[in-house]
């Protein structure tokens, strides 16, 4: 097997909603090298976005079911494809960069490692993530900041979903480790990764995140909370994850902070934060903890919405409580499901 079945695997990830687009540099064909021996580069191509099963995946490519079974459990034990068990059935599907291989390398990120995506990142990826103009996020302040008045569905709150989840997991945050390694590191918490359902379960059985219950998994976003994270999940009304980001270091959050691109081509804010001008002091204490710098002091506290992000981040450490989480009357809802927002991307990215 020759270098081409990297260049063919680098070309099949590509036709994902989020891509995996070619370097000059070819960094991304070092990071696949580093990551997937050549029989598994082989293998990955043969996968779709679909789950199937072994035996529907064998046939396909003409293979014996039983050896490929193996390696497919493998390569989903190593965190670079995905896995979905059903009662006796288990099913694979190709695994994207992000969110994909990405993260499942949590527990494996060396200082190589790191450096590789950081300069995909830096030169290649960045764009990628937000070409379609398609937010890939939304962004769902906690309970506590939302205001009282409000009427809400389901998926426009966090605890209530949470409890509802039939499992839970925790995991290191990918983004914080790979800039710990690369010394670009921050001291916000670092165990803030949760996801739920199937996600959760393939977590645990691979090992990269524990299970834990809905009172540790809200303990641990209002933890994140006071921290000053962002708490942002797949932009579907069906929560599968919540990263809860920092603005120096997650993905999205950096395009904003510090590349300047508008927040809608990674973030969909259902909230806005709306000042209480008579309760206001003035202290400014929600200035500073804006993570995009959406709040300023002219002759009062001004918000600017087309920055505003809905975190919830200036409700909660407002000393006045002069700050309440408000729907954005033109707000944009969520999408059905994670595979509507995928293709949703895709048609966005022809146009292009």
């Amino acid at each position: 097997m020759s270098e081409n079945v990297y260049v063919r695997l680098r070309e099949h990830l590509d036709q994902m909603p989020i891509g995996y687009p070619k370097t000059e540099s070819g960094v991304e064909l070092k990071i696949l090298k580093k990551l997937f021996a050549a029989e598994e580069a082989e293998t990955a191509v043969l996968l779709t976005p679909f789950p199937e099963e072994a035996e529907q995946i064998a046939k396909r490519a003409n293979e014996d079911t039983a050896v490929l079974n193996r390696r497919l459990a493998d390569m989903s034990n190593n965190g670079l494809i995905f896995r979905i068990r059903r009662d006796d059935r288990t099913f694979y599907q190709l695994a994207p960069f992000m969110i994909g291989f990405y993260e499942y390398s949590v527990s494996k990120i060396d200082a190589e490692l790191a450096g590789l995506f950081k300069a995909y990142f830096d030169t290649a990826f960045l764009s990628e993530l937000g070409i379609s103009n398609v937010p890939g996020f939304k962004v769902i302040p906690i309970q506590e900041n939302i205001s009282a008045d409000q009427t809400l569905a389901p998926y426009h709150t966090l605890e209530n979903k949470i409890r509802a989840a039939r499992k839970i997991s925790v995991a290191d945050c990918i983004c914080r480790k790979e800039s710990r390694l690369t010394g670009n590191g921050c001291d916000y918490p670092l165990e803030t990764c949760l996801n739920f359902g199937v996600a959760a379960e393939y977590y645990i059985e691979i090992g990269i995140g524990r299970e834990i219950d809905a009172d540790e998994a809200i303990r641990i976003l209002k933890e994140a909370d006071e921290a000053g994270l962002v708490h942002a999940g797949a932009n579907s009304k069906h929560l599968s994850n919540i990263c809860n980001c920092c603005p120096c270091c997650c993905a999205s959050l950096k395009g904003i902070t510090q590349k300047g691109h508008d927040k809608h081509r990674y973030m969909n804010a259902l909230y806005e934060a709306i000042i209480d001008y008579e309760a206001c002091t003035e202290c400014e204490e929600c200035i500073e903890t804006c993570p995009v710098e959406a709040i300023s002091m002219a002759d009062v506290v001004m918000v600017d919405r087309d920055k505003c992000l809905g975190c919830g981040l200036c409700a909660g450490n407002c000393p006045g409580e002069a700050i309440a989480m408000t729907l954005r009357e033109d707000r944009e809802e969520p999408f059905e499901k994670v595979m509507d927002m995928g293709m949703a991307v895709l048609e966005a990215k022809k146009r292009l």
